[in-house]
Order: C-alpha cells, then structure tokens, then sequence
C-alpha cells in the first residue's frame, strides 16, 4: 500500500460532522512526519465524494486557502452542509469538531 493509499484509508474514515489535522492523519497512517504528504495525498485525490478531504483542517483548524476542489469557500461549504460552525476567520473550533480518531 502506498503512502497516499494509507491516508485515503484514514480520510475515509473521519465521520460527518467531524474534522482531523494533517498531522493526525499522518499519524493515524502510520508516521506522524507524513503530515506534509497528507497535504499533497488531499490535493490529488483521485475521489473527492469518497475521500472527504475537506474535513482535513490545519493544527490551528484553519481551513485550507487553497482547497483544491474549489478553494476555501468551497471547503466552508461542505463543512457547514454538515453542521460545521466555520468561524469569519476560516477557522472550525476543534474542541469541538475535532474526531478522535476512533
């Protein structure tokens, strides 16, 4: 399994409503230095409705500025859609909405 595989595998599984940091993925997917091929994994990947790569956020729960699928707003959007409370300032309280990893 490649490295991009194994975070695809770990982005499946973040649930609706929920999101994950790039680093917690990458240490889910087995090295928490991954957190930068995380990043790339999202921007290339092959199955945006099956990966739901915008319910990655940064270690601050900033969004991405440049999601790939349609830029921050879009990403926004799709959090919302799912009860999501997006901050003015692009950020998701992850207090809040951060998925443990379960």
């Amino acid at each position: 399994m490649t490295v991009f595989e194994k975070i695809y595998e770990v982005v499946r599984k973040i649930p609706k409503g929920k999101v994950a940091t790039y680093g917690q993925i990458a240490q889910l997917a087995g090295n928490s230095r991954w957190a930068r091929a995380v990043g790339y994994a999202l921007h290339a990947n092959p199955d945006p409705d099956g990966i739901p790569c915008f319910r990655v956020v940064n270690r601050m729960g900033r969004l991405a500025p440049a999601f790939a699928f349609g830029g921050t707003d879009a990403q926004a959007r799709l959090l919302r859609a799912e009860g999501i409370e997006v901050r003015e300032d692009n950020t998701v309280d992850l207090e809040k909405y951060l998925w443990n990893g379960l």
